[in-house]
């Protein structure tokens, strides 16, 4: 008999969704045979739009997660797409002026919008370390830091701590620092602070260089002392420049993605009391998404607002952070509710979100479970990132607690 037969299930499902469905679509369905790259856009019909632009921010998540794929499965398939990925990327989304990586780029690779996001400059370290570990090249460890230190230069605030958002192709500071047209226009995010987060962690495991690791440090210590709310247990996402909180919507996606990306900073600093502090943080954070942010049929919503409404549609990549979360807290703590719900999230994610006729997953289901078909397949904020990600981490991980079962 399985030792844990509810981790087994969703190890079994994720396994099979990963390898013999996700994959192969990305594969088979996103790659431009005619202008190399990936094509920017594919809408929900199936239908795609090679003239659309492309995104960086997708660009180095497929680079990641080929690069991820291959290192942990060892296929040449996977190989040959993140070494296509990174190809393209360095050649088109790295600006050979200035530095850094532009945030949209037309078909042909031109710079569409040269904007140096730090939200991008992240996912670059985190998709260009990522290859580096998987291929050894040596171009992309280089690329990597290059980046890590223009961060460095132009980014990182001395005065309050953290990184500032938005730059110029030449690195001077914007008015307009928003992400995208729903966000706020802040000095700072909890989203862009995430990202630079596994960013840092992943260039870390490859660059063990001690400025790395004092600035991951500094982000641990950022969390703990700003981001994560000691009143409510969420994350707070938005801030001036002195870190004054500027919104009280609660996410319940990033509450849970922050849960188990925390700790692995934590982890990968290697200093036991402040492990110590961020276990804490992490279990609140995932106690409040269990309490507050699933529905009785395990999915995710999206998130509260202010004057108490709930944003009940349930995206798919909460669900992929919820699994990997709640498996995370169950692994912490062996409370079997965590475990629970885990397999009550992954259970609605193969019923509502995965898409049995058209492959990858839904953007989005209402609460009835009806579907958003206008919504991307892939796009630039539609990747192979939470769920490819999500499936590979469960996986990893109940590999750990089975050899380390007697």
């Amino acid at each position: 008999m399985p030792k844990h037969p509810g981790l087994d299930a969703i190890r079994a499902g994720m396994a099979h969704e990963l390898t013999e469905r996700l994959l192969p679509w990305w594969m088979s369905k996103a790659p431009d045979p005619e202008r190399g790259g990936f094509v920017g856009r594919i809408a929900g019909s199936g239908e795609a739009a090679p003239d659309a632009p492309r995104g960086s921010v997708l660009n180095a998540r497929i680079l990641w997660a080929f690069s991820a794929s291959y290192r942990m499965f060892g296929r040449e398939a996977y190989r040959k797409e993140a070494e296509h990925a990174f190809s393209w990327y360095d050649r088109h989304f790295v600006d050979p002026d200035w530095g850094g990586v532009y945030w949209m780029v037309d078909p042909a690779g031109r710079p569409l919008d040269d904007r140096k996001h730090a939200y991008a400059q992240g996912f670059a370290i985190y998709g260009l370390a990522e290859y580096y570990r998987a291929t050894g090249d040596e171009r992309s460890l280089r690329r990597a830091v290059e980046v890590f230190t223009l961060l460095e230069d132009h980014a990182r605030d001395r005065q309050h701590g953290g990184y500032l958002e938005a730059f110029s192709r030449a690195w001077e500071r914007l008015e307009d620092q928003r992400l995208s047209e729903k966000d706020a226009d802040v000095a700072k995010t909890m989203n862009t602070h995430l990202h630079l987060l596994e960013a840092f962690t992943g260039l870390y495991a490859i660059w063990p260089d001690g400025w790395v690791g004092a600035r991951l440090r500094e982000l641990v210590d950022v969390f703990l002392r700003h981001i994560v709310d000691p009143d409510t247990g969420h994350v707070r996402l938005y801030f001036d420049e002195d870190w004054t909180p500027r919104s009280l919507v609660r996410s319940y996606g990033h509450d849970i993605e922050t849960s188990w990306l925390l700790l692995e900073a934590a982890d990968a600093v290697g200093d036991a009391a402040l492990r110590n502090r961020v276990r804490g943080a992490s279990l609140r954070l995932a106690d409040v998404v269990l309490a507050e942010g699933v529905d009785v049929d395990g999915g995710v919503f999206n998130e509260a607002l202010p004057d108490g409404r709930l944003d009940d549609d349930k995206h798919w990549w909460p669900q992929a952070e919820a699994i990997v979360g709640f498996v995370n807290a169950w692994q912490e703590t062996g409370a079997e509710r965590y475990l629970a719900a885990a397999v009550d999230t992954w259970r609605f994610t193969e019923r509502r979100i995965l898409d049995p006729a058209g492959g990858e997953w839904f953007w989005r289901v209402d609460r009835g479970g009806r579907v958003y078909e206008e919504e991307d397949k892939l796009g630039p904020w539609k990747c192979p990132y939470h769920n490819v990600r999500a499936c590979m981490e469960t996986m990893k991980r109940s590999d750990r607690v089975q050899a380390d079962s007697p």
